[in-house]
């Protein structure tokens, strides 16, 4: 039987130390996506690692840290304003609903909007989204 969750959850990433970040589900969008800046890829040992910022200096969960993770793919994604965008996607460790999931997320800078991470229909597959409700499973 599929949960259902509201069109806003939180979501935890453990390697990163971020803590029930708010996320918009989106049924719209295949793919989730990250707010990240100073995004860049580097070789190390032999294998490429995308490093970047999460979220701005006025976000409360900002730290001067940057992350890591390996390059998982890079693609063309086309936004909800209809431009091309080429973005490096990861596959990062969260904790969803109670559960340890494997998402893959695009990284992209979201500044203008109003929620940093967006789940796409990729990671929902599992679960049904009632678009009146918030935080069912927080």
């Amino acid at each position: 039987m599929k949960k259902i969750i509201g069109r806003i959850e939180k979501i935890s990433f453990p390697a990163w130390s971020v803590d029930r970040l708010d996320a918009k589900v989106d049924t719209g969008a295949y793919t989730s996506s990250l707010h990240c800046h100073h995004i860049e890829v580097e070789k190390i040992d032999g294998k490429e690692f995308v490093v970047f910022s999460l979220f701005d200096p006025e976000h409360p969960s900002y730290r001067k840290q940057r992350f890591k993770s390996e390059l998982h793919d890079v693609r063309k994604v086309k936004s909800s304003n209809g431009e091309v965008q080429t973005r490096y996607a990861i596959k990062e460790s969260a904790i969803f609903c109670g559960k340890k999931r494997s998402i893959e997320l695009t990284l992209t800078d979201r500044s203008n909007m109003k929620y940093d991470l967006l789940l796409g229909r990729r990671f929902l597959r599992n679960f049904l989204v009632d678009v009146s409700e918030k935080y069912l499973m927080s």
